[in-house]
C-alpha cells in the first residue's frame, strides 16, 4: 500500500477561465454544489463485516460480462480510506455528497435484521461528512439487489419491492437524524431494462416481459419506501428519486421516425416520470406493450403508492439522442414487435464512452421538466464524462476536455433555470474514478484520479475548476 499523503487540492489551479459574462454566474449562491459516487463502484470490502453479494458481485464472475474480468472487490477501498475520501470533498469546498448504501452490507441477504456491523460504516460516514460540513444525501439503492432476493424472483417479482421498503427504514432508523436528503432509487431504467431485457448489466436476463414487471416493482418499492420514510422523517426531510432522462428527436420527419421517437421518449422518460409524478404510466407505451403481449403488472392502489408525494426529482443526464426507426438493414419493428428505436450519431466530439457530448440537451431536458411536470424542484444528481486521462509524473491530469465538459453543462443549467426551469443544484459524477460497471476499470470519470494499484488519490484539473466555480458563484451572492 502506498502511504504517501495524496496532494491536497490547493497545490494546484485550475487553467480554464471563464468570461465574467458566462451565465454560469447567474447560479445564486444557495445554489448546491457536490458529487456522487455509489457503494459497488467504489467502496470494495466486498466480503467483510457480514456483507454478503449482490447481483452484481455474481454478474462480474460471468465470463465476458465485464472487461477484462474486473470486479468491485476491492474497487476504490472506499471501505477502509473513508476520512481520506470525505477531506477530499470537504478541501474542494464542496457543500454535498451524495453516496449509495449497499443493501447486502446492511441488511444480508436483503431479508431479516439489520447488520450493524456493516451499518456501522455508513453511520462513521454521515458523521465524518457532518464533521467537515458535508451534507450527506443517501441513495437507497444503487442496482446491488442482493443476490438471495434475486434467487427468489428478482425485482420482477412483487416480493422484492416490500423487501425494499423494509431495508430502507432499517438505514432510516439508524441515520434518519443526521441525512435531510433521501433518494430511493438511481436510475430504474438501467436496473430494470439493462439489468433485465438487454442483459449487459447484473444480473443479465433478457426477457421484456421481465424488465417491464421489474420497472413496476421498482417504482412500487420507492413508494412504499416513501409512504413508509415520510411517516417517520422531522419535518422539513427530503424525499425523492433519481430518473437517468435525456431529450430525443427524430431524425426526420417521417412517420416511422416520429413514431420511434415517441416510443423511445416513452421508455425512457415518460414510463418512470408519469407514475411518478402523475399517478398513471403513459398510454401510448401501455398500449405499444400489449401489442406485443406484455403487460404492466398493476394492482388496485399500485399507482397511487408508486405517486407518493416527493420533494425533489434528481435528474442524471449524459446525451441527448436522434432517434431513426429503422435498423441498419432498414428493418421498422425489433424482434420483439416493438418499433425500432435507434439513436444516430450527429457529429458531435465524444467522451470515452462514445457518448456524444450535447450539453443543450441539458437544458432542453430540464425546460421541458418543468414545463410537464410542474412544481417539483430538481437538482442534477449525476453528469460527467469519461475521458482517456494521461497523469504526469506526480499523477496530477490536466484534463482540459473534462473541464470544457463540466462548464458547458453548468451552462446548460444555467440557461435552464434563466427560462424557468427550478434546477438546485449539481452533483458532478463522479469524485473518483471507479468500477465503471460493464467497462470494468477502462473508463475513468472521476474528478480525483485513482491509482488502482497504489490507491493514492490525486485530484485532476477538472476537481480545482469546479471547486473555484463554486466558490466563486457563492461569493458572489
Amino acid at each position: 500500500m502506498d502511504t504517501t499523503p495524496s496532494p491536497t487540492p490547493t497545490a494546484r489551479r485550475a487553467s480554464l477561465t471563464v468570461d465574467q459574462d458566462d451565465p454560469i454566474w447567474a447560479l445564486p449562491a444557495t445554489f448546491r454544489w457536490g458529487v456522487a459516487t455509489s457503494a459497488y463502484q467504489i467502496e470494495g470490502a466486498t466480503s467483510e463485516d457480514g456483507r454478503t453479494p449482490s447481483i452484481w458481485d455474481t454478474f462480474c464472475r460471468v465470463p465476458g460480462a465485464v472487461r477484462d474480468a474486473d470486479h468491485g472487490d476491492v474497487a476504490c477501498d472506499h471501505y477502509h480510506r473513508m476520512p481520506e475520501d470525505v477531506a477530499l470533498i470537504a478541501d474542494l469546498g464542496l457543500d454535498t455528497y451524495r453516496f449509495s448504501v449497499a443493501w447486502p452490507r446492511v441488511q444480508p441477504g436483503g431479508r431479516g435484521p439489520v447488520n450493524h456491523a456493516g451499518l456501522a460504516f455508513y453511520d462513521r460516514l454521515v458523521d465524518e461528512l457532518l464533521s467537515r460540513g458535508v451534507e450527506p444525501w443517501i441513495t437507497l439503492y444503487h442496482w446491488d439487489l442482493p443476490q438471495e432476493l434475486e434467487d427468489a424472483g428478482g425485482w420482477p417479482g412483487r416480493d422484492t419491492a416490500y423487501r425494499f421498503a423494509d431495508y430502507a427504514m432499517l438505514v432510516h432508523d439508524a441515520l434518519g437524524d443526521r441525512v435531510p436528503t433521501w433518494t430511493t432509487l438511481n436510475e430504474p431504467l438501467c436496473a430494470a431494462m439493462l439489468g433485465y431485457h438487454v442483459g449487459v448489466h447484473a444480473p443479465g436476463r433478457r426477457d421484456l416481459g421481465d424488465a417491464v414487471a421489474a420497472v413496476h416493482h421498482l417504482l412500487l418499492g420507492h413508494g412504499l419506501a416513501t409512504e413508509r420514510l415520510r411517516a417517520a422523517s422531522a419535518p422539513g426531510t427530503q424525499l425523492g428519486i433519481t430518473l437517468n432522462l435525456g431529450p430525443g428527436q427524430p431524425a426526420t420527419d417521417s412517420a416511422v421516425d416520429r413514431n420511434a421517437a415517441r416510443l423511445a421518449d416513452g421508455l425512457g422518460n415518460r414510463l418512470y416520470l408519469d407514475p411518478v409524478l402523475r399517478g398513471s404510466y403513459p398510454d401510448d407505451v401501455v398500449a405499444d406493450l400489449a401489442r406485443v403481449g406484455v403487460q404492466i403488472p398493476v394492482r388496485p392502489g399500485d399507482l397511487e403508492t408508486i405517486s407518493a408525494p416527493i420533494d425533489v426529482l434528481g435528474v442524471n443526464y449524459y446525451f441527448a439522442h436522434r432517434i431513426s426507426g429503422t435498423d441498419e438493414q432498414g428493418r421498422t419493428a425489433e424482434a420483439d414487435g416493438l418499433p425500432v428505436r435507434r439513436s444516430l450519431p450527429t457529429g458531435r466530439p465524444t467522451t470515452a464512452m462514445g457518448w456524444e457530448i450535447q450539453p443543450e440537451g441539458l437544458t432542453e431536458l430540464l425546460v421541458r421538466l418543468g414545463h410537464d411536470y410542474p412544481g417539483i424542484p430538481m437538482v442534477i444528481t449525476e453528469n460527467g464524462a469519461a475521458f482517456d486521462d494521461e497523469p504526469d509524473a506526480d499523477g496530477f491530469v490536466a484534463d482540459d476536455d473534462r473541464v470544457a465538459f463540466v462548464a458547458e453543462h453548468l451552462r446548460a443549467v444555467a440557461r435552464a433555470r434563466q427560462r424557468g426551469a427550478d434546477v438546485r443544484g449539481y452533483l458532478a459524477w463522479s469524485l473518483l474514478d471507479n468500477f465503471e460497471w460493464a467497462e470494468g476499470y477502462a473508463k475513468r470519470f472521476g474528478l480525483v484520479r485513482v491509482d488502482y494499484e497504489t490507491q493514492r488519490r490525486v485530484p485532476k484539473r477538472s476537481a480545482l475548476f469546479y471547486r473555484d466555480v463554486a466558490q466563486r458563484v457563492r461569493q458572489a451572492g
